[in-house]
C-alpha cells in the first residue's frame, strides 16, 4: 500500500509517518523503481502501536525503547513495566502540576469582582509575578506588589 493507504490503516497522518522514517523510529520501506513508498502490514501494525502509544503521552524515545522491547521476542515485561511506571509518574507529577494551576486560577477569578472596575487580583497576581522574576525571584523592593509595581515602574 502507499503511503496515503497507510496513513489511512494506522490512522497516522502521512507527514508523521514521513518524520517517524527520518529520525529512525520505524524503518523506511520498500520503494518502487518511481521511488513511491509501499507499506505492508507489517509497517502499518508498527504505526498504530505508535500511534496507541504516542495516545498515552510517550515521547519519541519512549516510543523507540517501546518498539525495540516489542520486536525483541526475548525481552523481559519487567522491562516494559518500568518504562510504563516512570511514564505514569511523570503523567500523575503533570496532572499535579496542571491542578495547582488550576486551583490558583479559580482563587484568582473567585476574588475578582469581574465589574467595571480596573481592580483584579488576577492581573495583580501576574504583575506581581513579573516584578519577582525581575528581581531573581524576590518580592519587589519597598513592599510594591502588582499594578502598584506597574504604576511605579518597577515591574
Amino acid at each position: 500500500m502507499n503511503i496515503g493507504e497507510a496513513s489511512k490503516a494506522s490512522g497516522v497522518s502521512s507527514k508523521m509517518i514521513r518524520y517517524y522514517e527520518s529520525i529512525g523510529l520505524i524503518s523506511e520501506p520498500l520503494r518502487t523503481e518511481s521511488g513511491y513508498r509501499i507499506y505492508s502490514d507489517k509497517d502499518v501494525h508498527a504505526l498504530r502501536f505508535v500511534s496507541r502509544a504516542r495516545d498515552l503521552g510517550f515521547s519519541v524515545d519512549q516510543m523507540g525503547d517501546l518498539l525495540a522491547l516489542w520486536r525483541d521476542r526475548s525481552r523481559a515485561s519487567a522491562d516494559v513495566k518500568a518504562i510504563a511506571l516512570r511514564h505514569i509518574e511523570a503523567l500523575e507529577q503533570k496532572a499535579q502540576a496542571l491542578q495547582a494551576m488550576s486551583h490558583t486560577l479559580k482563587h484568582l477569578a473567585d476574588n475578582c469582582s469581574g465589574d467595571g472596575r480596573p481592580d483584579c487580583p488576577i492581573i495583580e497576581e501576574f504583575a506581581e509575578g513579573a516584578a519577582m522574576s525581575q528581581n531573581n525571584g524576590r518580592r519587589p523592593r519597598f513592599g510594591v506588589t502588582g499594578t502598584d509595581a506597574v504604576a511605579a515602574g518597577q515591574a
